[in-house]
């Protein structure tokens, strides 16, 4: 009788072989994952709100001081 180590390699193996002659309809949570950003939109929203401001304080500063 196969491993359990063995049955997941030979599903592994069959899925690869399945999805070579397809196109994916739905991406797989993998693929999504990987894809996606390490940093939030509200965080990068926050790091370029606190650049672009204290750009823009500078300049007021230069300016008007």
């Amino acid at each position: 009788m196969p491993t359990e180590f063995e049955l997941r390699q030979k599903n592994a193996q069959f899925a690869n072989r399945v999805k070579a002659g397809k196109n994916p309809v739905k991406k797989s949570r993998q693929e999504r994952l990987a894809k996606r950003s390490p940093i939030s939109l509200w965080a990068l929203g926050a790091v370029i709100f606190v650049v672009v401001g204290g750009v823009l304080f500078e300049l007021v500063r230069l300016i008007f001081l």
